[in-house]
């Protein structure tokens, strides 16, 4: 913070959270957002499932067959054999069932056929006559696929990416109004694993078995339209909706309310005769989950003995036992969850969810804004009211949303977000109270210039303390060879810390002579940097004009270490350093331990510094640049492009310079031919014209007494091009570290 003025960092906390909040509302970042709301919606659920005897009337009742125990005890395990699947089917038909919705894949030939058994007799003529009486009989999936007239059976596909078939023939084409286009959500599938063709044949209808949960693992919501193969297929739930509502299944499109990036056309409801649903932009539907329903169930043995109860006008689901799925109603069969889908198609009680996260995102911007003006302007205690009236009045309207009008909002998400940045307030208050100390100039005496404590002295509101984001110009020197130097001197420890002392010291006293601070420092190196604490217009020019003076100063240190000689009578030898030069942004700021208040420097700059530092030596000169300093200081400085390589913090390109000498310099024919020349190497290399390059490269060494060392260098990379050819989309840069 500033010494007297009010901490920044009580409103800057809360709005980063905010913003974080914002991200992870928009990206779903690991699947948070969804959790959140999920657990607002199944607790919804919970506290009111659906009633079902509420809804719109309907005339169609729906069933769920179980293949319970009794039933698995008297017909064997699950799957059951095709006659069993026969007799089952005739039994609900003799009930007066007229949909029969078979909710499991019937994609297997049924093992005991007597054609299967026919094509295992051995060949000749004795077996010839049994071979043909087989062949002739009726199989048991013929048999099911006949049981199928009279009713109205519905079977199923499962749509897949990996591997599968062609899409099946569509029993009705799915019609579309309002938009061109509404299917740009809808999930897309490459395949399909399709039922016996047969079976296909026989069905009144087919759709899509896929059951999609949520990232968390818990089933939703269904979709009642999909894309397989590029066409829009209905799923089996959008089938017996069709099947149900007697005409075609239309999808009825509509534009994103408010344009946005990747905003597209979507799919708004679908409509069969007089049964109309509203689905997520994405064709699914949202259930609306009730308690388990003993009523809707039949058991599959009381069927098959006859004893079923009536189902006229009833949509029977018979599925798989043991395929559990969990949903915000708990565990539930995947026939269970196909029943519940199409009584809340039946009742017109599915659940509408807003669309996209604009509504919690204006949420938290309207209120978001007040909290950090009361945390910034009036105080904590007020922010926290604000807070607390803000959660409780948006779970209060969620659960009125829900519960008048079957709409789901996600309260929960943007209310955690605003909890959370309250509480950032709370502590970043709480952290400045606790850190305001008095002292400054004490704590500042061995890193600062004499000038700028004498101005930070003067007033102490020059120095921010809380963190600022400041453009600023890094310096990171160090003596080359450094492990090298230091074993050379394992046996004379106390030559070797005189001699480092002596190296150091007037290396540091150029930077702070020149303006800057120092930062970190360590055995081998230090960092300093300008135009923080203290605005420095002209960083980049002092910066370069410190590294200019170090080189001076170790020449001298040199010059003075040749007249000394070690403990044991050799001579010191020549001390290299390597300076790395960086410009950009980063965070300022201190901190307080102990009663000491220390000031530090933090952004990729410094880090990029302390990388051009360490890789100089392969460049001959002491002293290198990155891109932007060279930018910033061209007004004062002669600078010649070294290099092109992946160095950044993160890996990414950077450009790279040597420092040859002021303006004087660079007005000189030799540098200009020189400079152009190595434009034109990187500009070969970039092309893969390698052979002009070596020639380019050849000829630089001619113009002028450069580093040689620079153009071994890049030879070796450009013999490493011939032989290893970058990728097509190669942006130049060298990613390899030759050694």
């Amino acid at each position: 913070m500033r010494a007297g003025a009010k901490p920044i960092a009580i409103w800057a906390l809360p709005l980063a959270v905010l913003v974080l909040a914002a991200a992870i509302l928009a990206l779903d970042l690991a699947g948070s957002a969804t959790w959140l709301s999920g657990l607002q919606f199944d607790t919804y659920q919970h506290l009111r499932p659906r009633d079902d005897n509420a809804g719109a009337p309907n005339p169609l009742s729906v069933r769920v067959l179980d293949i319970d125990s009794a039933s698995s005890a008297k017909f064997g395990p699950w799957p059951w054999p095709a006659d069993t699947l026969t007799k089952l089917t005739a039994a609900l038909k003799k009930a007066g069932a007229p949909v029969i919705v078979y909710a499991f894949s019937l994609d297997q030939s049924d093992p005991a056929s007597p054609q299967r058994f026919a094509a295992q007799l051995p060949p000749g003529a004795d077996y010839d006559s049994a071979r043909s009486t087989l062949e002739k009989m009726t199989s048991a999936d013929e048999a099911l696929a006949q049981s199928f007239q009279g009713v109205k059976a519905i079977t199923g596909f499962t749509a897949q990416n990996d591997f599968g078939d062609d899409l099946p023939p569509l029993k009705s084409q799915i019609a579309v109004k309002g938009t061109a286009d509404p299917f740009f959500y809808v999930p897309h599938f490459r395949y399909a694993e399709r039922a016996l063709p047969l079976f296909e044949a026989a069905s009144a209808g087919a759709g899509a078995l896929n059951l999609p949960t949520d990232r968390d693992g818990v089933l939703r919501a269904l979709p009642l339209v999909l894309r397989v193969g590029g066409k829009i297929v209905p799923s089996l739930d959008g089938e017996t909706m069709r099947i149900s509502g007697g005409e075609a299944l239309t999808v009825i499109g509509a534009e994103d309310g408010v344009p946005a990036p990747g905003s597209a056309a979507h799919v708004a409801s679908l409509n069969s005769g007089t049964l109309n649903v509203t689905t997520r932009r994405d064709g699914a539907l949202v259930i609306y989950f009730g308690r388990e329903n003993a009523a809707r169930h039949i058991s599959a043995s009381a069927a098959l003995g006859g004893t079923a109860p009536d189902l006229k006008n009833a949509i029977v689901f018979i599925g798989s036992p043991g395929n559990t799925i969990r949903t915000p109603g708990g565990l539930r069969s995947a026939a269970d969850v196909h029943a519940e889908t199409l009584e809340n198609v039946l009742r017109g009680q599915a659940l509408t969810q807003s669309a996209g996260f604009l509504p919690q995102l204006v949420f938290l911007a309207v209120i978001g804004a007040a909290l950090i003006f009361l945390f910034a302007r009036i105080g904590s205690l007020w922010a926290g009211g604000l807070t607390l009236a803000a959660i409780i009045g948006a779970e209060t309207f969620g659960w009125f949303l829900f519960s008048g009008a079957h709409m789901l909002l996600d309260c929960t998400s943007p209310s955690a977000a605003l909890a959370l940045a309250c509480l950032g307030g709370f502590t970043a208050r709480a952290s400045a109270i606790a850190n305001a100390r008095a002292g400054l100039r004490r704590s500042f005496a061995d890193t600062l210039p004499p000038a700028s404590i004498d101005k930070i002295s003067r007033d102490p509101m020059l120095l921010m303390l809380d963190g600022e984001i400041r453009m600023v110009s890094c310096v990171s020197c160090g003596i080359r060879r450094y492990a090298e130097l230091a074993d050379s001197f394992k046996d004379d420890p106390a030559d070797f810390t005189r001699m480092i002392s002596a190296v150091l010291a007037p290396l540091i006293d150029s930077a702070l002579d020149h303006g800057g601070a120092i930062g970190h420092l360590s055995g081998d190196s230090f960092i300093a940097y300008w135009n923080a604490p203290l605005d420095d217009s002209e960083h980049a020019i002092h910066a370069c004009d410190a590294a200019q003076a170090m080189t001076l100063a170790l020449a001298s240190v040199n010059e003075q270490l040749s007249h000394e000689r070690r403990l044991d009578g050799t001579a010191f030898g020549v001390i290299e350093i390597g300076i790395g030069i960086s410009t950009g942004s980063a965070i300022c700021g201190g901190f307080t331990a102990r009663g000491r208040t220390s000031y530090s420097v933090t952004g990729d700059c410094t880090i990029l510094a302390d990388t051009t530092r360490v890789i100089s030596a392969q460049y001959g000169p002491a002293i290198v640049v990155s891109d932007d300093t060279r930018k910033a200081a061209e007004r004062g400085y002669a600078f010649l492009e070294v290099d092109f390589i992946a160095a950044g913090p993160r890996g990414e390109p950077v450009k790279l310079f040597a420092v040859l000498g002021n303006p004087l310099v660079r007005a000189s024919p030799k540098f200009r031919a020189l400079a152009t020349f190595h434009d034109h190497i990187f500009e070969a290399i970039h092309a893969r014209q390698w052979e002009k390059a070596r020639e380019l490269i050849e000829q630089c060494r001619k113009l002028s007494g450069a580093s040689q060392k620079l153009y071994d260098l890049h030879l070796q990379r450009v013999d490493h091009f011939e032989d290893n050819p970058p990728p097509t989309d190669w942006d130049g840069a060298y990613r390899t570290v030759l050694k």
